[in-house]
């Protein structure tokens, strides 16, 4: 609850006024009862009709006044919960953003969404109900006691009785269920992966025929969710009729005993009728409670997983202010680095040293799963070495702030990754101030320009979530030209040309050899003609740097290079 004070403490204010409400709605639901045991007792006895208009007038008023208060107070537990919930969302959102690549990969990318979303949503929820629900429940149950012996002391020791069988029968089968509904939610989570599963792999699917066993996967499933849920089902059924029967039970004893002291004229009709409202009334609100704790229940577990993520620190910190003076020469250097990813039983790379000079093209080349990416993902900053040091530009790469190294380091995913709007809004990711006249320089250099010129809109054609109206190699460029816009000191373009064909792969390569003469770039790619005119080709092997010169200096001294080459170059796939 640490991190949901402080937004609750915003609203203090609605979150005083919700339940006072509230439990002005209550009163007047308490009052209900006795001005009916009035028009019984005395108008309709008597025959007194303005009496009986009169009271009818109140009745009227007292439902008018009841239902502003609950709008009222609707509308501040909504605000509270809702304001609150927003405040708890950008928490999360931010220090997600603030966590490195390490603590991402741990916690999961799919359970933070789920956590952003569903578990907010919850605690929203929750805190909604609560603060409409925690007092006016156990007060609507101890008024209507309370009022029942004002009205028969005797009498009332009925509800003494009632009121705790009810509240085992209540509170007793949400306890049985609450455990059940977690395992349904968890079945439900199966069958929903089954079915994102196979829709999303459908052409897998039936290029491999695997229709059957796949419907006979989604039954298994989908039989384990429906008998959980006719499980639980059965189980909470029982409490409408085991609740109605007691409450019946406490009427019928109600109506007896009344019955009988209405004979002896020591009670009014119209009061056994009140005393049977104030029953009714004890067994809906005690559902409502019942209801409202196992909403609690969830709401509780929901933060919880929050916390878990807000708890989360991350392992890198960042200076606020860089003292290291810039080397004139040097771009990227690492000395002797490994890296070991959280989890992982071995290293990813192992014992990497070389220097890259300011103006270079590096490229860097190897098998899959030889740690290419793991390399260039050192240089941004992404993770952090578990041994040796990297330094950019002459300081170490921990002395760099957070938002100057993201100004000088510009990184190419391998996926494309475009976000919904408009080309322009796309590349403005780069430099938010860029100019259209730099925008379309950055284009040409990606060799994107002539397919958005061919575009209706140009640069305001629209991008759908991920790039889905564009073709691979078209995402492909855009990205580039993306990181292009923000004139980076270091492009680091992580096997990110594999979409396009060869002559728009060695256009793009010539273009970049254009790039102003401090601009650093590493180019990670598994074909040989795209660096073979790097300055320096590192050759990565199973996490280690077996070799490291220029193409003509690796074909001789490097075997692994040697084969790589080879095998492209019998499968036509050289270029100049």
């Amino acid at each position: 609850m640490k991190h949901l004070y402080p937004y609750l403490q915003k609203y203090k204010v609605e979150s005083i006024l919700a339940p006072l409400f509230k439990m002005l709605e209550a009163t007047f639901d308490l009052l209900v009862p006795l001005v009916v045991a009035r028009i019984i007792n005395i108008g309709i006895t008597t025959g007194d009709t303005a009496f009986i208009l009169s009271h009818c007038g109140l009745l009227v008023l007292m439902a008018l006044i009841g239902l502003i208060c609950s709008f009222t107070a609707q509308y501040f537990a909504a605000r509270a919960a809702i304001g609150t919930a927003t405040g708890l969302r950008h928490q999360l959102m931010a220090h997600i953003q603030s966590l490195s690549f390490t603590e991402l990969d741990t916690l999961g990318v799919s359970t933070l969404i789920t956590r952003m979303t569903s578990d907010v949503n919850q605690v929203q929820n929750g805190l909604n109900m609560f603060l409409r629900l925690f007092l006016r429940s156990p007060f609507i149950v101890i008024g209507a006691m309370v009022m029942a012996f004002t009205i028969d002391g005797g009498t009332a020791l009925i509800f003494l009785l009632t009121i705790p069988v009810l509240s085992v029968i209540v509170f007793g089968i949400m306890r049985l269920t609450s455990p059940m509904y977690k395992q349904v939610q968890q079945k439900l989570d199966a069958v929903t992966g089954a079915t994102r599963e196979n829709l999303s792999g459908v052409r897998v699917v039936r290029a491999f025929g695997r229709e059957e066993a796949e419907s006979e996967r989604f039954f298994a499933l989908n039989g384990a969710l429906t008998g959980a849920q006719l499980k639980v089902g059965r189980i909470a059924a029982l409490m409408n009729p085991l609740t109605y029967a007691i409450v019946n039970v406490g009427i019928i004893a109600l109506l007896y005993v009344g019955a009988q002291k209405v004979d002896g004229g020591t009670l009014l009709s119209g009061d056994v009728v009140a005393l049977v409202n104030y029953m009714s009334q004890i067994l809906v609100e005690l559902v409502k409670l019942a209801n409202l704790v196992v909403l609690l229940t969830r709401a509780i577990a929901s933060m919880g997983r929050v916390s878990q993520v807000l708890d989360v620190q991350s392992s890198m910190r960042y200076p606020e202010a860089a003292t290291a003076a810039e080397s004139e020469e040097e771009a990227v250097r690492f000395d002797h680095v490994s890296l070991t990813y959280a989890g992982a039983g071995d290293e990813s790379i192992t014992d990497i040293s070389f220097c890259a000079k300011k103006g270079q093209t590096i490229g860097v080349i190897g098998g899959t799963g030889s740690g290419k990416s793991t390399l260039v993902s050192l240089i941004p900053r992404f993770y952090d070495a578990t041994k040796g040091s990297v330094t950019l530009m002459g300081r170490p790469i921990t002395d760099w702030p957070h938002a100057e190294l993201r100004d000088r380091v510009a990184v190419v995913m391998q996926r494309a990754q475009l976000f919904k709007g408009t080309i322009r809004s796309n590349l403005l990711w780069g430099e938010k101030t860029a100019t259209d006249e730099e925008l379309w320089q950055a284009l040409e250099t990606a060799q994107a320009a002539d397919f958005v010129r061919a575009k209706p809109r140009k640069l305001a054609d629209p991008v759908e979530q991920g790039g889905r109206n564009l073709s691979g190699g078209q995402r492909q460029r855009l990205t580039i030209a993306r990181a292009l816009v923000s004139k980076p000191d270091i492009l680091i373009l992580d096997d990110s040309a594999s979409a396009l064909d060869y002559a728009t792969d060695a256009a793009l390569r010539k273009a970049l050899r254009k790039l102003p003469d401090s601009t650093t770039t590493f180019i990670v790619s598994q074909r040989t003609s795209s660096i073979r005119h790097a300055d320096q080709i590192l050759v990565l092997d199973d996490g280690e740097l077996v070799g490291c010169g220029t193409h003509e200096e690796l074909l001789s001294s490097c075997e692994v290079y040697r084969e790589i080459h080879e095998s492209q170059f019998r499968k036509g796939d050289e270029q100049a």
